[in-house]
């Protein structure tokens, strides 16, 4: 594959993103997309690789797309050509993922959308500091790192086991009585959590925790991939968070914020 230099042919397909990052495309799904809208970009794996990125309910899903010479392979699926790969996405396919959820693949976002051109006029221009160089400009952004899926949660007083609709998104991981609900019945602030491990001590698979100062969280996915999954993400957010508040860019201490005594 390493003899392929250029992506995809020229201008493929409108919603192709060529060079869009991964946090791009999350931020441009999520503010700006619903529940089925999907981009295909290029991926930072080589040449023959691409991601499609496809918005969820409440995150960002990426699939790999692999070019073999002129045949695309997608999913269970491989296409003989550019076509017929892109004529699939026609017809509204249907992915699952090992979290269970099912997300149908129907609204392309555009790489071009048009905008009206107004421009604002500046009216006061100063500076609020001097003597600064641009070696001290830091450029900062919250990573988005979205993942959402259905867990097995462990009760807070009662130590019985209920399936809760779990979503990440920054530093939040709330959990919802359902998928279908708006309203979390708690939110938990990751700045606050000093560990994330997979836990033995509940005689059941797939189990994992959550340790925060007040309470450790029990968590049960249906397999070991996905519980594998979730760890990485949460692991990967505390170390980002913790790297964060040594640059001294966020100081926010973070808590638990309670909801109910589940």
């Amino acid at each position: 594959l390493g003899h392929i230099d250029l992506p995809l042919t020229p201008h493929p397909t409108s919603w192709y993103h060529y060079d869009l990052s991964r946090h791009a495309a999350e931020a441009l799904l999520l503010s700006n997309g619903r529940d089925g809208s999907y981009l295909l970009r290029n991926s930072q794996e080589g040449p023959a690789f691409f991601a499609l990125s496809v918005r969820a309910k409440d995150s960002v899903k990426h699939f790999h797309v692999i070019r073999k010479g002129n045949r695309y392979c997608f999913g269970f699926n491989e296409f003989p050509s550019l076509r017929e790969f892109i004529n699939h996405f026609a017809n509204q396919p249907l992915l699952g993922s090992e979290t269970g959820t099912l997300i149908v693949l129907k609204f392309p976002y555009p790489h071009t959308v048009e905008e009206p051109s107004i421009y604002e006029s500046v009216r006061v221009h100063t500076a609020m500091k001097t003597g600064r160089t641009e070696s001290d400009l830091v450029p900062d952004a919250p990573s988005l790192g979205t993942k959402e899926g259905y867990l097995v949660k462990q009760g807070g007083i009662i130590k019985n086991w209920k399936t809760r609709w779990f979503t990440l998104n920054r530093n939040e991981l709330k959990y919802y009585k359902d998928k279908m609900f708006d309203e979390p019945i708690r939110t938990l602030d990751l700045t606050a959590c000093s560990a994330v491990q997979f836990d033995y001590s509940q005689e059941r698979v797939n189990c994992f925790c959550l340790v925060f100062p007040e309470r450790t969280f029990y968590l049960c996915a249906k397999t070991g991939v996905e519980a594998d999954e979730w760890i990485k993400i949460l692991r990967w957010k505390l170390v980002s968070s913790r790297q964060t508040d040594q640059s001294g860019a966020c100081c926010s201490k973070g808590h638990v914020q309670l909801r109910s005594l589940e």
